[in-house]
């Protein structure tokens, strides 16, 4: 995907002030505790979710986690916990 001018300038921010990249570039912050929980941040909506597939939408692109028995633990506007046997992560721009 083209970078634009506006993210060249975030990108530049971020590293001139030495300020975590996700909070400026919008991008998402993946937590995953020993493949049983993962917390996503910075997601833009669920577009699939399945036992063994969930799709999180993002700024670019799109999140797939792979598994068994996934659920959905808490679901906020910005933030989601998923739970199960988590054996894949795939990010896809």
């Amino acid at each position: 995907m083209r970078t634009t001018w506006r993210q060249r300038v975030k990108k530049l921010a971020a590293e001139m002030l030495d300020v975590p990249k996700d909070s400026l570039l919008d991008l998402p912050r993946i937590t995953l505790i020993g493949g049983l929980q993962l917390y996503v941040e910075n997601y833009r909506g669920v577009k699939e979710f399945r036992d063994d597939l969930l799709r999180l939408a993002l700024t670019q692109g799109e999140l797939q986690v792979h598994g068994k028995e996934l659920t959905i633990k808490a679901i906020f506007p910005a933030e989601v916990v998923i739970e199960g046997n988590i054996s894949g992560i795939q990010y896809k721009e």
